[in-house]
């Protein structure tokens, strides 16, 4: 058993999750064993408390508390990357390949598929489908961003710690530009505008399952755990006043953004139970979101492009993902067109 460490970050060991960092450090602690560390106060970064998941950046103090010396059997060095993955998963999770190279690879991610494990997510997630994605790697890719379950979408992964870092950073400086398709119930008026209301965690569950609250801009440095949150919206098309097909860009990245901003905006994504886009009602001048069919039954909210700096080459990739089947056949009922739309509506507003 060793005793009491405080280990700094190195310069080039910043910006990744505690515990991965821990794990390269301490090949026998566990997962379970780190999140009872973190939950027990024993691991502290800075002085301050921690979870399994919190960044640690270069120059960060860590304490470490005791640690068992047993290093891990060599049996455990054999075992596969990760959990085993079916052949009917691995068909699926590599058909959903949109886009790879030495350094990346990018997926269509499917609606109903977590980006990754966590409380009511289940087993069967991205993250735990990677080593299919190795393709002649010897390490798993590594997610860089996520999308919530319902949500379809470009998605990307690293195939190096060192382009996962780089990723990361430029998800965090903004230089990223994420453009999502969605339906929504009626039409936004202005037909282009930004919505600027904080958000803030309303209980109800965790991650995924977790309903954010909308808070007006002005009330939210008084609101205790409000965070600033802006999307650009613009409408793309409309059958009538009953339901819109809108562009989003999300210029911050808080959980639940776009579907509680649209929410409060009065114009809920279809398909959206939380946050009120099931509803089959018209109450007053409300729209009434059953549609016919199973339009409602799924949300309608599609990761369509991303626009990023390849770390490696410096170019600009612009990659687009195609409608999954669900929103396809909703787009083919209501007469909308892929094709009749500009990649990017906000490009020439200053």
């Amino acid at each position: 058993m060793s005793g009491v460490q405080t280990i700094r970050v190195g310069e080039d060991e910043g910006d990744q999750r505690l515990d991965r960092w821990l794990k390269k450090k301490f090949p026998q602690l566990g997962q379970i064993a780190i999140e009872k560390l973190c939950r027990t106060g024993q691991l502290r970064i800075d002085g301050g408390r921690v979870k399994p998941a919190t960044r640690i950046e270069a120059g960060q103090e860590v304490r470490i508390p005791p640690l068992p010396d047993t290093a891990p059997a060599p049996a455990r060095a054999s075992r596969p990357l990760g959990p085993r993955v079916s052949d009917s998963d691995q068909q699926m999770i590599q058909a959903a390949v949109l886009w790879k190279d030495d350094h990346i690879i990018a997926l269509n991610k499917p609606p109903g598929l977590p980006s990754q494990g966590g409380s009511g997510q289940g087993d069967r997630h991205v993250d735990g489908l990677t080593t299919a994605l190795m393709f002649g790697y010897k390490d798993r890719p590594k997610l860089v961003h996520r999308l919530d379950k319902d949500t379809s979408g470009v998605l990307l992964l690293a195939r190096t710690d060192r382009i996962a870092r780089a990723l990361s950073e430029a998800f965090r400086s903004r230089t990223t530009r994420k453009i999502y398709w969605a339906a929504v119930a009626g039409v936004p008026h202005p037909r282009m505008g930004t919505i600027r209301f904080g958000l803030v965690k309303g209980g109800g569950g965790r991650g995924d399952n977790e309903k954010m609250i909308a808070v007006h801009p002005r009330d939210i440095d008084a609101t205790e755990g409000a965070k600033r949150a802006t999307t650009d919206y613009a409408v793309l098309d409309a059958l009538g006043t009953r339901a819109s097909w809108c562009a989003l860009v999300p210029i911050t990245g808080r959980t639940h953004q776009l579907r509680a901003h649209m929410a409060e905006l009065g114009h809920p994504i279809v398909g959206d139970g939380k946050y009120g886009g099931s509803g089959q009602e018209n109450l007053g001048d409300g729209w009434g979101a059953q549609l016919g069919g199973e339009i409602s039954k799924k949300l309608h909210l599609h990761a369509r492009s991303l626009s990023f700096d390849h770390p490696i080459t410096k170019k600009r990739i612009t990659l687009t993902a195609p409608l999954p089947d669900h929103m396809a056949r909703t787009w083919k009922t209501l007469g909308w067109h892929e094709n009749d739309v500009p990649d990017d509506p906000f490009a020439d507003v200053e």
